[in-house]
């Protein structure tokens, strides 16, 4: 079970929180890039730059009608494993939390650990799609590199951030805590 400490910093922070609002980040941060850098800015897409990957897959151009199909039918399997990681955050978190959710929801621990995931998010998509496979980058073109960069950078800040305001925040066990 959870640890309980009084004060901010005293103890370590609840168990119950760290696994629910990293799933939760997690999927929240990849709809904030699949809402804003696929869609909105129509930046990139899952699979738009697959003419220079380093594994082989098939270049579907997003400037044709077939590629852009194709495209969104990746962008949509994206799409889903985010939700799917946002509804088991939220059930993990709905089974640990029993008493006082109004004070779970508003506690620095869990927003914390929610940002802590997005930066996770960040670095795992951005070194692996980014880097490693070359699937896709945040901006295509000659500053690419810089882009792919910032975006990590971005998720070091959150990791890093989220874990300093988890840290902050004042811990408490959510399932034993008083009615």
């Amino acid at each position: 079970m959870a640890t309980t400490a009084g004060e901010a910093g005293t103890g370590p922070e609840p168990a119950s929180l760290r696994l629910p609002g990293i799933v939760l980040g997690v999927g929240l941060g990849g709809f904030v890039d699949g809402i804003l850098l696929h869609q909105l800015l129509q930046w990139h897409h899952m699979l738009s730059s697959t003419d220079s990957d380093r594994i082989g897959v098939r270049y579907y151009d997003p400037r044709t009608v077939s590629g852009l199909e194709m495209n969104t039918v990746w962008d949509g399997l994206f799409h889903t494993v985010c939700w799917l990681a946002v509804l088991i955050g939220l059930a993990i978190l709905y089974s640990r939390v029993t008493r006082e959710r109004r004070r779970v929801w508003t506690s620095r621990v869990l927003w914390g650990w929610i940002l802590a995931g997005w930066g996770v998010f960040n670095l795992v998509e951005g070194v692996l799609d980014h880097q490693i496979l070359g699937i896709h980058h945040v901006r295509g073109g000659p500053h690419q590199l810089w882009w792919d960069l910032g975006f990590l950078v971005l998720g070091a800040l959150l990791l890093a951030g989220g874990y300093l305001l988890a840290r902050s925040g004042r811990s408490f066990d959510p399932a034993g805590a008083p009615a």
